[in-house]
């Protein structure tokens, strides 16, 4: 399965709306604050989620509130500068790269709107520091969901046709027609559907065309797909229909076609960074939540059942360290790892089954093999094993093979058979069987065993 979004757009899209559907899905406010941070510009501005009504529907919404004496940067940052800042913070590979692609894309259709170099924009406040939050934040979101990429190293990221708006909108260069030109020519650069929906309002800014006309794979209907969840993301607009953009998150099972599906439009030429040092990057990247508690009063006894209601509730791995505590108490310390849709659920096991006064949330990154369960016959009976690759299902490099230790352990204690005959012997069979598969030997299987 392969983990998409769709981005629905009744009226139009914005940076603000991107992050507040983001939230929505369920990336942490916190996750955005502790990332954007590291750009270096926190003091430029403040970052809050809440919650709003639209025409009756709810949805998040978050502000990127510029603080007074970000006066020195008045006059908005060139796409060097830009580039600066978002290259020195230590952004995830996949963040730095398409939040670079973004803004370039950005700075050549505003290069090509006033008859300058991209090098030589100055954003003013399209891309100064709400632009900068927006875009890095929208690409650490989708990055936090585990969004797969294409072979062109971009988010498997879809959206609907955009509407054109109207009416003027008051900018940096004096009143202007909607929609504005920067967006006109970011529209015509990816060759992008639009319609109106008679609505006479700015519906689509820069930065939202830049994201989408940047990241997205496909422009029109939705691509099938299995929805797991919709965030709902506030505007600014009071509209005659709710001004929310949704973000259908899901998931599509073709993953020979979806891996093949490319950006086609080419506009950043030798501005790229899209290298082949990101074009490569691990497909089975993810984000995973980690909790974390210490306690000193609780029953041994209460822990095994603690662990048998996180694991029941979707906990990944639950564990204990032996730790010293204040006034020399012996305790341990809990940890339990989990996805970020089964963090309450784990969070409130721990409340309720210890005497914890308070959890620790982290968000961390994982590769993650690619496994499957394969079953073997061996002349005991039937061992099920786990296999894990890298790579492609085409181009598979297997990295783990392990038996299951409870079949083993049946199967030697119904034949009296020692544990590491049975291990042993289901091993040898599964290598035998892909040599007869392959007629050849499997030189690039890697086996480690622990």
């Amino acid at each position: 399965m392969s983990k998409i979004v769709y981005f629905q757009c009744p009226t139009g899209i914005s940076g603000d709306m991107c992050l507040g559907a983001l939230v929505s899905l369920g990336v942490s406010i916190e996750y955005l604050i502790e990332n954007l941070n590291k750009l270096g510009i926190e003091q430029e501005y403040k970052l809050w989620n809440e919650l709003v009504s639209r025409n009756s529907q709810q949805a998040n919404k978050v502000h990127v509130d510029l603080i007074q004496n970000h006066h020195n940067h008045h006059h908005g940052r060139n796409l060097p500068e830009i580039e600066q800042v978002i290259q020195k913070a230590g952004l995830p590979p996949r963040v730095e790269a398409w939040s670079l692609a973004i803004f370039q894309q950005l700075a050549v259709a505003e290069g090509a709107v006033h008859g300058i170099a991209p090098e030589k924009v100055h954003f003013h406040e399209v891309g100064a520091v709400d632009a900068i939050v927006d875009i890095v934040g929208t690409c650490l979101g989708l990055d936090w969901l585990g969004i797969e990429s294409n072979n062109e190293g971009l988010p498997l990221l879809y959206c609907s046709k955009l509407p054109t708006g109207g009416g003027n909108v008051r900018a940096a260069h004096g009143i202007m027609a909607v929609p504005v030109p920067a967006v006109l020519k970011l529209w015509e650069m990816r060759k992008c559907p639009v319609y109106s929906n008679g609505i006479e309002k700015e519906l689509v800014t820069p930065t939202g065309a830049a994201i989408v006309t940047t990241l997205a794979a496909k422009f029109g209907s939705p691509p099938e797909m299995t929805i797991e969840k919709v965030g709902m993301g506030a505007g600014n607009l009071n509209l005659e229909i709710p001004n929310i953009l949704q973000i259908w998150l899901g998931e599509m099972t073709d993953i020979k076609n979806i891996k093949n599906i490319k950006n086609h439009h080419k506009p950043l030429n030798n501005h790229n960074h899209l290298d082949q040092k990101y074009k490569n990057i691990s497909p089975y990247l993810e984000n995973i939540s980690v909790l974390e508690t210490q306690i000193d009063d609780i029953s041994p006894q209460a822990i095994g059942y603690l662990f048998e209601e996180l694991f029941a509730v979707g906990a990944v791995d639950v564990f204990t360290q032996a730790i010293g505590m204040k006034k020399s108490r012996p305790g341990i310390l809990l940890t339990v790892i989990c996805h970020s849709q089964d963090l309450m659920k784990c969070e409130t096991i721990l409340f309720k089954e210890t005497t914890t006064l308070g959890i620790r949330r982290l968000t961390q990154q994982r590769s993650v093999l690619q496994r499957e369960i394969q079953h073997l016959e061996t002349e005991y009976g039937k061992v099920r094993v786990k296999v894990a690759w890298r790579g492609t299902e085409a181009d598979k490099v297997i990295a783990n093979v392990h038996p299951e230790y409870a079949d083993c352990a049946e199967l030697a204690r119904k034949h009296s058979v020692p544990w590491q005959e049975i291990h042993r012997l289901a091993l040898q069979n599964w290598y035998l069987k892909q040599e007869v598969e392959s007629n050849e030997p499997q030189t690039n299987i890697a086996l480690r065993e622990g």
